[in-house]
């Protein structure tokens, strides 16, 4: 691509990936990775902010949320196919020469960023991820009860068909429970809340005990964002992060949930160009 370009949508093995490219043209290039059950109007108050501060970004709506990036069986939703996604859009935002991207994700976003950023350093000038621990961190924490209570639904959603017509038939208020604010909530709703969408964002729980990619350890400069009053995400999985970090390393602990994006798109937005400006 050339700087003039605009990036609607990229092609991966016959699956076509939505895109939202915003921000001045020839601007730091910024990926972001949206989390479950959220897409990439999760990042529309963050954007603004980023673009101010000269980042041109790209928000995929990703594997499974994409209408025509949407397989049917499980086994499409590996972890390995969900980087792979990635990488491609790396490759298209990149060009010829490969420029390495700055990447930031959240929740499932997140998980996916830190595996980029592992097995492909070459590609990633920095990762900031908001939420999600890095995930060796979190399958060490998941020995312990307080995370396993935590993360009592990634069992639930191993259940076939069911865990799909339950979340969609009360999205709504169980987002909002969960802190998420009602106009966003309504708007994923509008995007997800069916059994048939639901279906594919609910394979990429289903399917990641059966992936092969390594939780290896980060090495390019990274922010870990996180929110001390998380439902999902607690404090040891948060803690054992830095020890799978030996790149440069900042660790933002802020007193919030775990829809950072949504509800607190300044300190997202700090914490991210911090990161792109010291990483150069």
């Amino acid at each position: 691509m050339t700087s003039d370009d605009r990036i609607t949508e990229y092609e991966r093995v016959g699956l076509t990936f939505e895109v939202t490219d915003s921000g001045p043209l020839g601007g730091t290039p910024v990926v972001l990775l949206h989390g479950f059950p959220t897409d990439r109007t999760s990042w529309r108050r963050v954007e603004p902010l980023l673009h101010a501060a000269g980042c041109r970004t790209f928000a995929p709506d990703q594997r499974g949320y994409s209408p025509l990036a949407s397989p049917p069986g499980r086994a499409e939703y590996r972890l390995e196919e969900l980087v792979a996604d990635v990488v491609a859009l790396i490759d298209r935002v990149s060009g010829p020469g490969r420029r390495p991207v700055h990447l930031v994700g959240h929740d499932w976003g997140g998980a996916v960023a830190w595996l980029v950023a592992g097995n492909h350093p070459e590609l990633i000038a920095s990762v900031t991820v908001l939420s999600t621990p890095h995930p060796a961190a979190l399958a060490r924490a998941l020995k312990k009860p307080d995370q396993l209570r935590r993360s009592w639904y990634m069992s639930a959603f191993q259940l076939p068909w069911l865990p799909e017509r339950a979340v969609a038939a009360r999205f709504t208020p169980l987002m909002v429970r969960g802190g998420l604010p009602a106009e966003d909530a309504d708007r994923y709703a509008a995007h997800l809340a069916r059994a048939e969408t639901l279906s594919g964002p609910i394979n990429w729980y289903r399917a990641a005990g059966a992936s092969h990619v390594r939780a290896r350890r980060v090495t390019v400069p990274s922010t870990y964002v996180w929110g001390n009053r998380d439902f999902a995400l607690g404090p040891l999985a948060a803690e054992l992060t830095r020890e799978h970090i030996t790149g440069p390393y900042e660790f933002v602990e802020l007193a919030a949930g775990h829809w950072l994006p949504e509800k607190r798109p300044e300190e997202c937005a700090a914490a991210i160009v911090a990161r792109v400006r010291s990483a150069g």
